[in-house]
């Protein structure tokens, strides 16, 4: 590894769950560990030991001072499992975290031993860049509400929202946006930004590309680039699952991406 790609010292708040190969994770913008992962960690955790390490403004890790920088997030995440001793591992990206796992990837190609990226993108499609415009300007504007209910509807499926009354779908909105970090603003500043199309034919890992063909706020043809540009990547899709996959949906996921890892050895250049 040059050095101009050395892994830094972290200074992310990480949780960190299990015992037995590493699996690092790598949330979306707006969102955090628990917030993305938090009903999956405790499985994962039975035979992995899960690293979740927070961007700038999620769960106790400080508001950035700058705008967010691939590279170094991308770094920061890696530096997360590398400084508590796990030399490789896999990393498991959901929506902006797969773009800062495909980054990882190929920044720390002797670390990352395969990839699963769930809901991810290369570089913003008009869709996801006009709805990361409304989430700046309503966030700028101290609309928290409207926010969160913009939230809704992008990252629900039309099953899932079909299934609230309206008084369940409030409780919902109220809920999302209770959970809506601080760095939220920085991460969508940061997904207009990601442009990883160029490092996709760089992946040397293995990768799983997980589909929600509902998604309204990453479409599934943004996804299906994703896999299509990383060289022998595994698609597979989750019919009708929405941006935030519900319960059968994440029952389904579980079983994917443990079959997944189950057949991804060791990393080629350890033992």
């Amino acid at each position: 590894m040059s050095a101009e790609h050395a892994t830094p010292r972290p200074d992310f708040d990480v949780i960190v769950r299990g015992e037995g190969p590493a699996l690092l994770l790598a949330h979306g913008a707006g969102g955090g560990i628990q917030g993305n992962f938090g009903l999956v960690l405790d499985d994962l955790a039975r035979d992995h030991t899960v690293i979740g390490p927070h961007y700038p403004g999620s769960g106790a890790t400080p508001v950035a001072t700058d705008p967010i920088r691939l590279d170094d997030l991308a770094d920061r995440v890696v530096a997360a499992a590398v400084t508590r001793g796990h030399e490789s591992f896999a990393v498991l990206g959901e929506s902006l975290g797969a773009a800062v796992a495909v980054r990882a990837a190929t920044r720390h190609p002797e670390r990352v031993t395969a990839l699963v990226l769930t809901a991810g993108f290369a570089v913003a499609d008009p869709a996801l860049a006009m709805a990361t415009q409304f989430i700046k300007v309503l966030g700028a504007a101290g609309e928290w509400s409207a926010l969160a209910r913009l939230g809704c509807v992008t990252c629900m499926s039309d099953t899932d929202e079909a299934g609230y009354s309206a008084p369940e779908l409030d409780a919902v909105i109220q809920r999302f946006q209770e959970q809506i970090t601080p760095g939220t603003l920085d991460h969508f500043d940061l997904v207009a930004r990601v442009d990883v199309r160029d490092d996709l034919a760089r992946v040397s890992a293995p990768a799983l590309v997980v589909i929600p063909t509902g998604d309204r706020l990453i479409l599934p043809d943004t996804s299906r680039r994703l896999a299509d540009g990383i060289p022998g990547a595994e698609a597979v899709e989750l019919p009708g699952a929405g941006h935030i996959l519900g319960e059968s949906d994440r029952a389904t996921w579980l079983r994917l991406v443990r079959e997944f890892l189950a057949g991804v050895g060791p990393h080629p250049d350890r033992p």
